[in-house]
């Protein structure tokens, strides 16, 4: 059963407001299907907009950040945890330790990295976690085209496509969550 997800997503809102849109609404569906929130730290872009409304709903979110970008990423205050690291490396593994499932939704190269590291991770059996991408507006189209890209030219098994899952909306990640237990924004007994 998941628990705890772990969320790769940009510390920018992006152009098209569906990202900031699903962001919020991804942490309250977090916070109503008592999954608690792993993410990066930050308080800017996607990341703060989804952990404050993990919070806002009464959900658990639980940053890691390294010291280095606690001002660069404005580390979001009122966490229920917040773990300092030194390096991008260990945020990754400490991340991968709290989570049941990983997710993906918009970003940039850093949320491309931590993807990719954690799809090789479970291609090379560090770990066997779904792995989960989920955005509005084609927004994974490319990457999946790549994906099939690297099969085609033969670097890739014909099976790539498995270590990483990709969602039609929020409905389906809702199918792979616990049920609701508690209306939304209910806070913990």
């Amino acid at each position: 059963m998941i628990r705890s997800l772990l969320v790769f997503c940009g510390s920018r809102t992006g152009h098209d407001p569906a990202h900031a849109s699903l962001a919020a609404a991804l942490g309250t569906l977090l916070a109503e299907r008592e999954v608690t929130l792993i993410f990066g730290g930050g308080g800017v872009g996607l990341m703060g907009i989804m952990a404050r409304a993990t919070l806002a709903a009464g959900g658990r979110a639980i940053g890691i950040i390294p010291r280095a970008l606690m001002t660069a990423e404005i580390a979001q205050t009122g966490l229920t945890e917040m773990h300092v690291v030194e390096t991008l490396h260990e945020r990754k593994a400490l991340m991968h330790a709290r989570a049941d499932a990983i997710l993906a939704i918009p970003g940039s190269i850093g949320t491309l990295d931590e993807l990719f590291e954690s799809m090789t991770w479970r291609e090379l059996g560090i770990h066997n976690k779904p792995i989960w991408l989920l955005g509005d507006n084609g927004y994974w189209q490319p990457l999946l085209a790549l994906l099939a890209h690297l099969t085609m030219q033969g670097f890739a098994p014909p099976d790539l496509d498995r270590l990483a899952v990709s969602l039609a909306g929020l409905a389906d990640l809702a199918d792979l969550l616990p049920p609701p237990n508690r209306p939304v924004g209910a806070g913990h007994s």
